[in-house]
């Protein structure tokens, strides 16, 4: 398991030099599931981020049957074959989109395969002219999709949840994205997930107030499981267990 700063992933051998990863795991993904498993908690994100991957995100979602979700790669061909393996969900970006532009023929055929509850939809997004807009390819492609509270009640009835990292913050640690968390408290009529630069327990009482709990936090980079230094893993839990 790493940790990635923003969207420095790449696949191309010549940008590898810029790539900023934050920390690399000496645990195997299946032991991070089975400590979720272990504390009750559901809706964690297993993302596979790029080729060779399958086997861990396969002995993550075997440790916790049920209780992960699973993207990265994820189309019509294989999402049900993830859900068989394991994972509560799919999560899906780049697939619903042809040369950057939303294809609501690829969702139809997407809810028609695995149905509405067990999909979400990752609007992971940058800011640029004035809008959050949705990203795809390691989030270094910008799309015609912008995240809106009109783009969030239109694709609200054909997936579960939305799962939004705000990527200009993503895995800096250094505060999370206080108007997109607001965009999405606001105006999206589902549960959603925010994710990016979240840096203290404080960043989870913020989104749960400034949401009035209708969002939900990802700590990543700053939490002690993951080696960071500004959040301790078993006060998240406790502060799920009391705001659930």
């Amino acid at each position: 398991m790493v940790q990635i700063v923003g969207a420095t992933l790449t696949d191309d051998p010549a940008a590898r030099a810029d790539e900023v990863v934050n920390f690399v795991s000496e645990q195997p993904a299946e032991w991070f599931a089975a400590q979720y498993r272990d504390d009750g908690l559901t809706g964690g994100h297993v993302i596979m981020l790029g080729p060779g991957n399958e086997p861990a995100a396969r002995a993550a979602l075997a440790a916790w049957p049920g209780g992960l979700q699973v993207g990265g790669g994820i189309s019509v061909d294989n999402a049900m074959t993830w859900l068989d393996a394991g994972a509560s969900h799919v999560v899906i970006t780049s697939w619903l989109f042809i040369d950057g532009t939303f294809s609501a023929e690829r969702l139809a055929a997407l809810v028609d395969t695995v149905g509405t509850e067990r999909l979400v939809l990752d609007l992971s997004c940058r800011w640029r002219n004035g809008s959050y807009w949705v990203v795809t390819d390691r989030w270094q492609r910008f799309t015609s999709l912008e995240v809106s509270a009109h783009t969030l009640e239109t694709l609200a009835s054909n997936c579960a949840e939305f799962l939004v990292h705000g990527v200009d913050v993503e895995g800096r640690a250094q505060g999370i994205d206080l108007d997109l968390v607001t965009l999405l408290g606001a105006t999206s009529p589902i549960p959603t997930t925010y994710a990016g630069g979240a840096r203290s327990l404080d960043d989870l009482r913020i989104v749960h107030e400034v949401s009035q709990g209708r969002v939900d936090l990802t700590i990543g980079s700053a939490l002690d499981l993951f080696g960071g230094h500004g959040v301790r893993y078993t006060d998240c839990v406790e502060f799920n267990r009391t705001h659930r």
